[in-house]
């Protein structure tokens, strides 16, 4: 569409010249690169819970082993189950861990600079939908943690899905939540 200027008709009228000085437009970025960025940025957390569950792994398996032992040495037949109040522990720092770590390397870098290591390694920036900056501190974690719970569930894929079909700023969920979009 075009104005009757013939210059092009935008949704919201942003220019980067509010932050970078004069130039092009700024544009939703398209899913590829952010579908790469998603990835790249889920690498550290990932890595970090990783260390923490290879560091807890062994004594997890012998604990488990332990009552294995205790149970045939006893005669008896119980349960054991693989989950307790000491597999439990264990489990809890490696999700603390990965939350740590995702805090740390998405929701933190995306409130101080609009983006997180892996947006920035592919020249995306996370804009506050109203104000046009960078999103707020309280805006990036909820962006944060609406993605980080959709994610560990079916629900996630339909979040990815729902900005493919999202327009005009190809919002997911976390963004829609949070009041952001993905320039490119």
């Amino acid at each position: 569409l075009r104005s009757h200027q013939a210059d092009p008709l935008t949704p919201l009228p942003f220019h980067k010249d509010a932050l970078f000085g004069a130039g092009d437009q700024l544009y939703p970025a398209g899913p590829g690169r952010r579908l790469l960025a998603r990835l790249l940025d889920s690498v550290l957390p990932l890595a970090a819970a990783g260390a923490m569950a290879a560091v807890v792994l062994g004594d997890a398996r012998d604990h488990i082993q332990r009552q294995i032992d205790a149970a045939n040495e006893a005669g008896v037949t119980r349960e054991i189950w693989l989950i307790d109040g000491t597999t439990g522990g264990y489990l809890a720092m490696v999700l603390g861990v990965f939350l740590v770590a995702g805090f740390l390397f998405e929701a933190l870098p995306t409130a101080l600079w609009g983006r997180s290591p892996g947006k920035a390694l592919c020249k995306l920036r996370v804009f506050d939908l109203r104000s046009q900056q960078k999103p707020s501190f309280g805006a990036a974690v909820l962006r944060w943690l609406v993605h980080g719970v959709l994610a560990v569930t079916a629900i996630g894929i339909v979040n990815v899905l729902w900005g493919l079909r999202d327009r005009p700023w190809r919002q997911c969920w976390h963004d829609k939540a949070a009041g952001t979009f993905v320039a490119g």
